[in-house]
């Protein structure tokens, strides 16, 4: 009798220390915050997704944050020559496209509105703010399933953020539709935290004239490069009329869409501006489309990609619902 007593005991204990190695959700969770309140900042480097459209794009992100409020976020398709850049200052919110030479800004509070797949602290206030998020361990990660603030949520409500043990940081995200299926992917290769930043790190000016190094100014789009694109989500709309106007820059085209949500999609060669000294004020928030940045107002989408400006307007829509549809309008999907 005293023998079995014993092995249990002994059984016991080992469960107990073998339970005291395991950290809780909740255990995790408060680490996480404490590691985002304490930290100075990050640089860190991505491959980002997207399973949007006909075929996968990805695009390399590299990502510089200096708390409390200073961002750079790097986006580059190099397959296109596709180029832009987020930029916070004190000054506001940038939006800049190296190969047009154009920047935009707004008075935005981005990037404090909405999820954003590929900044650590944003993703980390995705897991403190679902109190229903799923946790799972495994032998080196930490795994969330949370829900997403994006504006447009009800295409991408769900999101999987893998975090690693040993320093907290930021391994992979997988952004779901509603039935699970991923649509944007970000996987981490490179995150160092409380990195250090030159002074002139978030200059608006600065930025531009690097990046025009990487992505040279295009002396003009080529009409060659633009192919009328069709959105594959058209919210039970249907095309009623397609009219193509001849502009001093090219050609203008015109895409109604009617139904119980009627919408415009007008596209039109981008021109190149000359000098960039002075950002263009853009209405609106600076939104993330996945293959590009746009501005969002309450029923307008407009953004810019592979040398064409594009509009989306609606009256019988919310902005999730145009975002959804810009979405769609991706680069590859014709009609």
């Amino acid at each position: 009798m005293k023998k079995i007593v014993t092995l249990f005991a002994g059984i016991m204990l080992l469960l107990i220390l073998s339970a005291c190695g395991q950290k809780s959700q909740g255990d995790v969770v408060s680490s996480l915050n404490d590691k985002v309140e304490g930290m100075k900042g990050y640089k860190a480097q991505a491959k980002m997704t997207l399973q949007m459209g006909t075929d996968p794009q990805s695009y390399d992100v590299e990502i510089w944050h200096k708390n409390p409020d200073f961002y750079r976020v790097s986006l580059k398709n190099s397959s296109k020559e596709q180029s832009q850049m987020i930029l916070r200052n004190k000054d506001g919110v940038y939006v800049l496209t190296p190969a047009l030479n154009k920047s935009f800004k707004f008075q935005s509070e981005w990037p404090e509105n909405s999820s954003q797949a590929y900044l650590y602290e944003s993703l980390v206030k995705d897991i403190i703010e679902d109190k229903s998020a799923k946790f799972t361990s495994t032998d080196d990660h930490y795994v969330f399933e949370t829900k997403t603030r994006y504006q447009n949520n009800k295409m991408l409500p769900f999101q999987e953020i893998t975090i690693n043990k040993k320093d907290l940081s930021p391994v992979s995200v997988k952004v779901m539709d509603a039935d699970h299926n991923s649509l944007v992917t970000v996987e981490f290769s490179k995150v160092k935290f409380d990195a250090s930043f030159d002074k002139d790190a978030f200059d608006m000016q600065k930025n531009m004239t690097r990046a025009k190094l990487e992505v040279p100014v295009m002396n003009e789009v080529k009409d060659e490069v633009f192919a009328v694109k069709y959105p594959t989500e058209a919210k039970g709309a249907n095309l009623s009329d397609e009219q193509e106007i001849a502009t001093e820059n090219g050609k203008r085209v015109i895409l109604t869409y009617e139904g119980d949500k009627s919408f415009t999609l007008i596209q039109e060669k981008a021109e190149v501006v000359e000098t960039s000294l002075v950002a263009t004020t853009v209405n609106g928030e600076p939104v993330d489309l996945g293959f590009t940045v746009g501005a969002a107002t309450s029923n307008s989408v407009k953004w810019t990609y592979n040398g064409v400006d594009y509009t989306l307007v609606s009256k019988d829509m919310k902005k999730e619902e145009l975002l959804e549809i810009a979405r769609t309008v991706d680069g590859t999907s014709e009609k």
